[in-house]
């Protein structure tokens, strides 16, 4: 009998102390002021800082966080988030943006996470909490199956009636072009000036690296770049800059 009740004890430790483990983890973590917080509060903290570029560098999202992160990008919190930008993007064209009409005003979009959506691809692939298969992404990308980010279809075509010079600047490899011209018209993104892809010599270089120095090309054939948006800081940060840059919400993965 007695032999029985220490089984059963020792069981219920452990069971105990596991359970208890995930409470503490998911439900009562506390910030290092001691403020009690619970799992809500810390995804969704993780993603803003994130999105502030306070978080970098990341390999993949937190396992506690990735059906938080599935469920935004998946929201109506995601869409409201992504048309503000879109918005202000509009506004700024409107208000501060001086257009001179000579053929040289130029805007720069990114295309993943920015006019075509990945994540059908992430959804069945764990909203970013697995390790990025490149192959298998790019497998999925060569079948032409991103979806049109409907916002930034209104800033695109926005700024084609102003005639501003649209330009493409993706981290996409130079084999997939034909594959990314086919996915972009299907969804009625067309009629840009040029989509600038990553070719052998810029495979050593990081995105952020790679995509100042297509700015600096396009300002050396004396293009203004007026606007930038895309759903990476890589995408905007760097020298030289436009004149104003706008940042896409994506939590999901990073590239730098």
């Amino acid at each position: 009998m007695a032999r029985k009740f220490g089984i059963f004890f020792t069981i219920f430790c452990i069971l105990s102390t596991s359970c208890l483990g995930d409470w503490n983890i998911l439900s009562q973590h506390k910030t290092n002021s001691g403020l009690k917080i619970s799992l809500k509060n810390y995804c969704e903290s993780w993603r803003m800082n994130v999105e502030l570029h306070n978080i970098r560098d990341y390999v993949v999202v937190p396992q506690e966080c990735v059906a938080y992160i599935g469920k935004y990008m998946t929201s109506t919190q995601y869409r409201v988030d992504s048309e503000r930008t879109i918005n202000e993007c509009i506004l700024y064209l409107s208000t501060n943006c001086i257009l001179k009409n000579d053929g040289k005003d130029a805007w720069i979009f990114d295309i993943d996470e920015t006019l075509l959506s990945s994540v059908p691809y992430y959804k069945k692939n764990g909203f970013g909490g697995n390790k990025l298969n490149v192959t298998s992404l790019e497998d999925w990308m060569s079948q032409g199956k991103g979806t049109a980010l409907e916002h930034s279809l209104k800033l695109f075509n926005h700024l084609k009636g102003l005639g501003v010079q649209i330009f493409l600047v993706s981290s996409r490899r130079e084999h997939l072009r034909s594959a990314t011209v086919d996915n972009l018209v299907k969804v009625d993104f067309y009629g840009w000036n040029s989509l600038i892809l990553r070719d052998q010599e810029d495979e050593c270089k990081n995105a952020q690296t790679f995509k100042a120095e297509i700015r600096s090309k396009l300002i050396s054939q004396g293009y203004r770049i007026v606007g930038i948006i895309g759903a990476h800081w890589s995408s905007i940060e760097g020298l030289p800059s436009a004149k104003r840059s706008f940042k896409l919400p994506n939590p999901m993965y990073y590239v730098a």
